[in-house]
């Protein structure tokens, strides 16, 4: 499995861990949410859908309400379909949930697992934020060292660049250091200071919250059916 088809099945997961949905309103979520699968379309989420399903972690659930599955063959279109997360599909994401290893904090894969920090208990996201933070640390030195040996040869446009790649990641070491210190001070983000997982806010966002489906100003796309 590639990281990202891997940080893909994760968000589904993580989505559908709040309420069933069928596929256009978790495209819409998964498109709001997370830049990181902005670019994304139906022929990526399906097929994950659809492996997700075949390893019991997800069902498939005609229609959303009795009325909606009724009314769909009058309207000569299938109803559309529902995905549950399953008992063993909420077991395999709060495993997920517990991984602190490189693939937890980097660049890839950083902002889908941030986003679910409201569902992470605190020492795992310590150790995420810490990890992502040495990693950025790291980055920075070889890129000032970089700079250091080429900038007799850079023009004024290129070093320009360099400089601004070199603050944008200054700028998140200095917010991951906001946030590991309110960590260690037991000030929880979303929700009360303890060792527990907090409750999602799902209206705001922000680190474990989510955006309201709302938000998306595209226009409504056709319902999405069994494929």
């Amino acid at each position: 499995m590639s990281r990202r088809s891997g940080i893909l099945e994760f968000a589904v997961l993580g989505l559908l861990r709040e309420s069933p949905m069928h596929g256009y309103e978790l495209r819409k979520r998964l498109n709001t949410s997370l830049g990181v699968f902005r670019a994304f379309s139906y022929g990526t989420l399906y097929p994950c859908l659809k492996t997700l399903v075949a390893n019991g972690w997800l069902i498939e659930e005609p229609g959303s309400t009795p009325e909606e599955a009724l009314a769909a063959p009058l309207a000569g279109r299938r109803a559309k379909i529902v995905y549950r997360l399953t008992a063993e599909g909420k077991e395999h994401f709060e495993q997920l949930l517990s991984q602190t290893g490189p693939d937890a904090y980097e660049d890839e894969t950083f902002a889908a697992r941030f986003a679910f920090f409201g569902q992470t208990s605190r020492d795992v996201r310590m150790r995420v934020l810490e990890g992502r933070r040495s990693r950025l640390e790291e980055r920075l030195e070889k890129m000032s060292a970089s700079l250091a040996r080429t900038r007799e040869r850079l023009d004024d446009y290129t070093l320009e660049l360099q400089r601004h790649g070199m603050e944008s990641v200054e700028r998140e070491v200095r917010w991951l250091n906001e946030l590991i210190e309110s960590e260690r001070a037991g000030r929880d983000l979303t929700g009360p200071a303890s060792g527990e997982p907090a409750s999602r806010d799902t209206t705001s966002g922000a680190s474990g919250a989510l955006p309201r489906p709302g938000d998306d100003s595209r226009p409504d796309a056709p319902d999405d059916t069994a494929t």
